[in-house]
């Protein structure tokens, strides 16, 4: 594994958004933990709200809000499944 990995939200080809591959698995975890948790609060929020009327794009803009932080505590969680496969063989 590259000791860093970019990561599959970035905005086009040339990325440059990446995770350190090498950094401690608690560090990678709280990582991936604080991206996958903001966008639980933001849906949690949404949720609670009575009555919503938007349209289409807003909701558009809302999901991809959600989408990019989601996707990149994937990627690190990705990281930390990969680290950890490594280290029990």
């Amino acid at each position: 594994m590259k000791e860093f990995m970019a990561l599959t939200s970035n905005a086009d080809d040339l990325p440059s958004l990446y995770v350190n591959t090498t950094q401690p698995l608690h560090s990678l975890l709280t990582t991936a933990r604080y991206r996958i948790g903001a966008v639980t609060q933001i849906l949690e929020n949404f949720a609670m709200r009575g009555d919503i009327t938007s349209d289409s794009v807003i909701l558009s803009d809302f999901a991809l809000l959600c989408c990019i932080p989601l996707r990149d505590g994937c990627d690190v969680l990705d990281v930390i499944a990969r680290r950890m496969d490594g280290e029990s063989s």
